[in-house]
Parts: C-alpha cells; structure tokens; sequence
C-alpha cells in the first residue's frame, strides 16, 4: 500500500504541471467568450459577467471520480472537462434570463441545457439557474502565436449558467455553506432555515418581477395617454403630431398590487383615461388626491388629471392642475410644458413663454419646448428671439414640416 501511494504522487505532479501550462490559454479563452457575450447580449438591464476556470485541486478530484487518469497523464495533451470554463450572466429580472437564453441559442452551437429547479420540499435547498453548455467559436480562441503548441479538442465546451442576482447570491453562499465545508447542515431545523431562505430570496425575485411587470403597463399606459394628449393639442391646431402612436405591449402577468392602493388606482385611472372614460379617470385622480399621497405623487396625479381636462376643453381646470403639479414637484418640466401648451391656445403668450423657459431651466434638451416657445415669440412680435429657439429645436433634431414652416415665416418676417 505504502509502494502504491508514493508511485501516485508523481503521477498527480505530473498531471498539474499540465494543467498550469494551459492555465493561461483557458483563461485567455474564457475572457474571449466573455468578451463576446457582453459585446452580443442587449438587455434593458444590462447583466454582469463573472468568469472562472476550474482550479487544479477540483480539476484533479473530477479527473480520480471519471477515472481519466490515464488520459491526463500526456504532457502535451489536457484532458477537456465540461466544467472546465465557465461564465456566469448575471440579471436583474426573472423575465431576463429567457431573454438572454435566446441570445445565447443564437449566439452558439447549443451542446446541453440544464435548468436547476427550485427546491421541492423543505429538505431541499439548491438554487435555480439555467446551465447552458457551449462549443466554444473558433474566434473566441487565444492567437496560436501567443500559446504555440496548445491546442483544446474541435469538440470544446464552456459552460454559462444564466442566474438572476439573487439566484447568483444564493449560490455563493450555500457554495460556502454546504460544498466547502467539511460538514454540511444535516439537523432537520439548520435544513428548514436554509430552505426558508432559499424560498424567501425565491419570493423576492418573484417580486421583483411583478413590480416590473407593473412599471412596464403603467409606461405603456402612459405612453398611451401622452400621445391622446398630443393628438388633442393638434385638433386645436397648436402643434403638429409630436409623437407616433404606441403599439400597446401585451403584459400576461397579473399585477401584484391590492385592489385600492394608490399604484392599483394610478393604474385604473391612466387606463380609463386612454380608453376615453374621462369623467371616471378624473373621479380616481380626485380620489387619490383626496387622500393627500405625498408631493411626488400628488404632482404626477395633478399632471394626469390636468391632461383629462384638457382633453375635455376645461382648460381653467387644466391650467391649475398644471400649476398644482409643478409647485408639488420643481423639476417636473413635462407639467411646465403643457401649462405652457394651454396658455399658448389661449393666446396668453408671455405666459406661455415663461412657462416654456421653467421647463427647458429643468431641462435644456427639450426640442418641442423650443418650438413651442418660438412660436410664442413669433405671435409676440420677437423675432431674433423666434429664430435662436427654432434653430435650437433643429440642433436637437426636431425637423418636421411644422418646425421647417415656423422657421421660413420667422425668416421671412425678419
């Protein structure tokens, strides 16, 4: 036994020494890979990468548990393991991991797709991800002049496990809790705490996503309810239609949000709005008004309320909730431009001017602002001043035949 002990260890200094020779080509490789996925996944959210390569002590213990040995032992040659690189794509959102999934298809030759369930019972604790193995690209191989003599089978793969962060936290912790330590929680009440928290960072992604789910209908909902405005405007022949109109997304997900909360009302009432129900989009806005929310909602509730009475040609009542919207919230410039809007149709110019002004004061790359405020200009008789705010609307890429028009009549009146 003694004999036999001491003939293994020149065997495993033997394998290592190969293996510290490719070190430096796998990581190379993995880094191109890396490189690769950051340059060709587009997310809303951009993801995070981490990249590892399988460490000698691991490399060697797989290579004793597949008995490959003997195919280690070349000293030219290393022996491939599936795991052997690896890279981790890092989401936000549970939604974007099916997202990147899909990229990932078209971005490689697909060897194998493992998906890491959540746990079953309480006894369980392992964590999700999506295991994706790749063939590595021939372009994504470190330059043969830089590693001569080095080469990894046709057939090479890398592994990318797609997670959510909260996946990925999960994962590092019970990497150290359970794989790393020499004794891992076999008491029935340690095992329940461990799968409570697994289950509790489950629910929050689960969240996280719901409340996602509800900023994205609420943005095309208001989305919706802008371009209705503007469409009002340019009935009354103020502007020209500033905006194309949205595709409504279609979002399955039910919201997780209780009936009669101020985000469950906000979102009937910008829906009712956009569907012509004005009278009870105004009676909502009113309601959560009335339970006096705090100033950034009620600026925003005064903003939408002040659209739906415009829209229903009571524009004193717009013009206060304008006003109202702005003083609850200072760099609401949005709330100043359309209380700009509703003084121009009312041929109030100098107020309209001094709201356009507020509003590009908040922010200076408001294309439409200029415009409307050189057309204010125009009516006033200020013409260098008319000519200065259209060519900044142009400078901001607002080249429509509306804005072509204002600038010939100011041309022509200077």
């Amino acid at each position: 036994m003694g004999s036999k002990h001491h003939d293994d260890l020149p065997i495993k200094v033997r394998i290592k020494k190969t293996y510290e020779a490719y070190e430096p080509y796998l990581r190379a490789t993995v880094h191109n890979i890396e490189r690769f996925l950051e340059r060709n996944i587009a997310l809303a959210s951009p993801p995070t990468y981490k990249s590892r390569i399988k460490t000698f002590t691991s490399y060697y213990k797989k290579i004793l548990r597949l008995k490959k040995i003997q195919d280690a032992l070349s000293p030219d040659a290393l022996v491939c393991l599936t795991d052997m690189m690896g890279i981790r794509i890092i989401c936000a959102f549970i939604e974007d991991i099916a997202v990147v999934l899909d990229q990932v298809k078209q971005l490689f030759d697909i060897q194998e797709i493992e998906r890491k369930g959540p746990a079953q019972n309480f006894k369980e604790f392992d964590y999700e991800s999506v295991h994706v193995l790749v063939k590595i690209p021939a372009s994504c191989f470190p330059n043969g002049n830089d590693f001569p003599h080095m080469q990894l089978p046709d057939d090479a793969v890398c592994e990318i496990q797609v997670r959510t962060i909260l996946q990925d936290a999960w994962a590092e912790v019970e990497h150290e809790l359970i794989y790393k330590s020499e004794f891992s929680p076999f008491d029935l009440p340690l095992r329940r705490k461990l799968a409570s928290i697994n289950a509790s960072l489950n629910l929050a992604d689960i969240i996280f996503q719901e409340i996602r789910d509800y900023q994205k209908k609420l943005q095309v909902e208001v989305n919706e309810r802008r371009r209705m405005f503007y469409e009002k405007v340019d009935e009354l022949d103020i502007v020209k239609r500033e905006m194309s109109g949205d595709a409504r997304e279609k979002i399955g997900r039910v919201s997780p949000y209780v009936k009669g909360t101020l985000d469950d009302l906000l979102l009937e009432a910008i829906h009712a709005h956009n569907t012509g129900a004005l009278d009870r989009a105004i009676e909502i806005y009113s309601q959560i008004l009335a339970s006096k929310p705090v100033d950034a909602v009620r600026s925003v509730v005064h903003k939408h309320r002040g659209m739906a009475y415009f829209t229903e040609s009571e524009y004193k009542k717009a013009l206060e909730d304008f006003k109202a919207s702005s003083s609850y919230d200072a760099k609401n410039f949005r709330a100043l431009y359309y209380e700009g809007i509703v003084h121009s149709f009312l041929k109030d110019y100098k107020a309209a001017i001094a709201c356009f002004s507020q509003a590009l004061a908040v922010n200076e790359y408001q294309s439409h602002a200029f415009f409307r405020r050189a057309e204010a200009y125009y009516e006033e008789g200020e013409y260098e001043r008319a000519l200065a705010d259209i060519t900044a609307a142009e400078k901001l890429g607002m080249n429509d035949e509306a804005c072509k028009a204002l600038h010939a009549k100011v041309m022509e009146a200077i």
